[in-house]
């Protein structure tokens, strides 16, 4: 299996949800046998040296040069074209002369658009008669709708806009669906989801990101008793939103209920409110994830928007950390509350179970084993990889879907 890989930033280093979903799905592919050519775009700032030698480790890397984008041109771009903008702003020419390149020039099997974004630099892909699967990370339109809802987050008075980006952009999800040969999604309630945006026909399925059963917890401990870990995530609203929320509405709970909790909050400084409340210690995001996974902590988790899988928590399981999160955060992992994770929906919810892991005896391992356990069962690196490499051959096998 000859596998063309379009992405919309590098996989490595892994420090965000979605690199790390990308590089341990290329992991397990190229263990399975793919030969993948891996097409990105490189920021500046970035080491696309560094970059080079890490991907070449599971694929061919094709590194792109990407300018800034500027918001401004971008957003009139897309007023005046059919492209939202989430996905215009991710638009860059000589990425797709590169695709043109290879699709031209070398026979591939199918070709892989991982996110949406990714799906419009794969249109030289679909002119060559290529079969072009999209993997879906989030249902984009829905994020951006939930946005809008809480007004625009820090863009206040940006509701209005938010609400037609996303009823524009759950039009162009359809249309992407329809047009790709197949749909991968990381959870069942996405792909039911973009069945109904894309309306019948649609061929779209589940599978879950791989993630390996162990991995090393930090070799130091945290201050706390117990010591909690909220993780930033660099300029995502969502992640900045439960932040905010979690500092405000559940922090000062948690520590009525549990006196002795420290908070560390790991993420840039623009990502955390200037002045912290009492018990919170700040951290910048870690260079290496396994730092912020300490022996004895407990990761938060208050996402109030979301979509697909948190990387987070499958990590937090591997590394035997107990997990709190809200209901929205776990919904695409299938966990049950009390066996894998402990659920909390506001505030007192939070200090509750931050409460039960810190008094009640026994509970931490169970939330552990029962973690292990849905790793080992649904995220299976080489399952996984099984999985994905089926639905490849069967694309490549009846060709381009038409139109």
């Amino acid at each position: 299996m000859r596998l063309l890989w379009i992405a919309t930033k590098p996989p490595v280093p892994p420090s965000d949800g979605g690199r790390l979903v990308a590089w341990l799905t290329l992991e397990a592919l190229a263990r399975a046998g793919v030969e993948i050519t891996l097409v990105a775009p490189v920021a500046p700032g970035e080491d696309p040296a560094r970059i080079q030698e890490e991907l070449s480790a599971v694929c061919r890397p094709r590194l792109v040069p990407a300018a800034p984008r500027r918001a401004v041109p971008t957003l009139l771009r897309s007023v005046v074209g059919r492209r939202p903008y989430p996905v215009a702003r991710h638009a860059l020419r000589a990425l797709a002369r590169e695709v043109e390149r290879l699709a031209a020039g070398r026979r591939f099997d199918a070709v892989h658009a991982e996110q949406l974004q990714a799906f419009a630099q794969a249109e030289p892909a679909l002119r060559a008669g290529l079969p072009v699967v999209l993997r879906a990370q989030n249902v984009e339109s829905d994020l951006w709708r939930a946005v809008a809802r809480l007004h625009g987050l820090p863009l206040r008075g940006a509701g209005p806009w938010l609400s037609r980006e996303a009823r524009r952009l759950g039009r162009y999800e359809g249309e992407v669906v329809r047009r790709a040969a197949a749909t991968v999604t990381l959870s069942e309630r996405d792909a039911e989801r973009l069945r109904e945006l894309a309306g019948p026909g649609a061929r779209v399925a589940a599978i879950p990101p791989p993630f390996p059963a162990e991995l090393p917890a930090a070799d130091r401990r945290l201050p706390g008793d117990p010591p909690l870990v909220l993780l930033g995530s660099g300029g995502w609203l969502p992640n900045r939103d439960g932040t905010r929320w979690f500092l405000a509405e559940s922090w000062p709970a948690v520590r009525a209920w549990v006196p002795g909790a420290v908070l560390h909050l790991f993420a840039a400084e623009g990502d955390r409110p200037k002045q912290l409340p009492a018990g919170v210690e700040p951290h910048p995001p870690p260079a290496d994830s396994r730092d912020a996974f300490a022996p004895g902590a407990v990761l938060v988790v208050p996402l109030r928007i979301a979509s697909g899988v948190r990387m987070k928590i499958l990590e937090a399981w591997a590394r035997g950390v107990p997990v709190v999160a809200s209901p929205e955060a776990a919904a695409g992992l299938e966990a049950e509350d009390g066996q894998d994770i402990l659920l909390a929906e506001d505030g007192p919810g939070f200090a509750v179970a931050v409460g039960r892991l810190a008094s009640e005896p026994g509970l931490r391992e169970r939330l552990i084993a029962g973690g292990g356990r849905s790793l080992a069962l649904r995220h299976g690196p080489e399952a996984v990889a099984g999985a994905f490499l089926e639905l490849l051959s069967e694309v490549a096998s009846s060709g381009p879907r038409p139109g």
